[in-house]
């Protein structure tokens, strides 16, 4: 056996997604063989890969069916998390990705879809960052069980920036840590977008793989500022079934999908899909309306991401401050983990097929 037919059998082996094999993609690295035994690293798009046993077995096999059969084949893992981004880095310079999470109303769960988003790509793997830039309704701190907590500051090159809380393996900033909770955020459009940019430019963000933004309810002003300031690789729709939360949310698509604006959709997620009694674990009860969110992925031919379904204890962590994400409730669990793998396949497709990441110019 030799490096040269290892790499010719994996040369038949594609990357699910990506739609080309591992050698092409320059993944295989590290090829060592010692009589029988092989082994080679494969280098992934992203820490939190769903599709890692797929293709450690299809390695596995193209080794022995079209080397040696009685080849003993190890197979490691490495990751460098794949982004687009072809800005001139001087915001966020060390973020490889930034996803924006949004909805066309209040009320759909967005905020708890992002805060459990992040916190299964950190578990996963990823470096991971939490901006909540839902001004006027801030909840990531008390998601996060960081109510009254003050951020430090540090300085950096003359330069004070504001360090983000960690808590539970990734880095999260809110204007609720910055404000009195009594006092109402009674600020115009101008005074918003100064806050965003500064959540931007002031607080140390460090190397993270995915930024996840939790972006207000709406179509507005601060949408606006985010992709005028920052290079977003892509946005997550957020919805429940019924008709008036769909009607809200084709205005978050097509916000999205304007020339002036155009930011890829990773693809849509419908939170509070049905509801199943802890009772009666096969019933499914469809409170809202049944596959409304499914059916509007198909009719923009947008990527379907998954259904969250209703569940007690999503909201009682949240409110107690400790996410369902890392909470014991491993059903649930799953549902936000099979959200999120098909979020990072979305993000690793986008990087590959589609244009650069970019900070948008709009005209005004």
């Amino acid at each position: 056996m030799t490096n040269d037919d290892i790499l010719k059998a994996l040369s038949n082996v594609q990357e699910p997604d990506l739609g080309k094999d591992l050698v092409t993609l320059n993944m295989v690295k590290d090829i060592a063989i010692s009589g029988n035994d092989v082994s080679f690293t494969v280098v992934l798009t992203t820490p939190a890969c769903p599709l890692k046993d797929l293709i450690m077995n299809a390695c596995i096999n193209a080794v022995k069916l079209l080397v040696n059969k009685e080849a003993i084949v190890k197979v490691n893992f490495t990751s460098n998390t794949s982004s687009n981004r072809k800005d001139a880095k001087t915001v966020l310079s060390g973020v490889k990705n930034i996803i924006a999470v949004v909805s066309g109303k209040g009320g759909v769960g967005k905020s708890t879809i992002s805060s459990n988003l992040a916190l299964a790509l950190a578990q996963s793997g990823a470096n991971v960052g939490l901006m909540d830039a839902d001004i006027y309704g801030p909840s990531q701190h008390i998601m996060f069980g960081v109510r009254g907590d003050r951020p430090m500051m540090k300085e950096t090159e003359g330069k004070g920036l504001i360090v983000p809380i960690e808590k539970f393996g990734i880095k999260m900033m809110s204007i609720g840590l910055l404000v009195d909770e009594k006092q109402a955020v009674v600020w115009r459009g101008p005074m918003v977008s100064s806050a965003i940019r500064q959540f931007v430019s002031d607080v140390d963000w460090g190397e993270l793989d995915y930024l996840v933004i939790d972006m207000p309810p709406g179509t507005g002003d601060i949408h606006l500022t985010v992709v005028q300031t920052v290079p977003v690789t892509g946005v997550i729709v957020v919805t429940t079934p019924q008709t008036v939360a769909l009607a809200d949310a084709k205005k978050g698509i097509a916000m999205f999908g304007q020339a002036q604006l155009k930011v890829p959709i990773i693809g849509l997620v419908e939170n509070m899909s049905y509801f199943t009694p802890p009772e009666l674990p096969d019933n499914k009860y469809y409170l809202f309306g049944k596959n409304g969110g499914k059916n509007l992925a198909e009719e923009f031919d947008i990527p379907f991401l998954g259904q969250i379904p209703i569940v007690q204890t999503i909201r009682e962590g949240g409110d107690m401050g400790v996410p369902i994400m890392v909470s014991d409730d491993e059903l649930t669990k799953k549902a936000f983990l099979d959200f999120a793998a098909n979020a990072i396949r979305g993000i690793a497709m986008r990087n590959a097929n589609m244009e650069p990441t970019q900070i948008l110019e709009l005209v005004e």
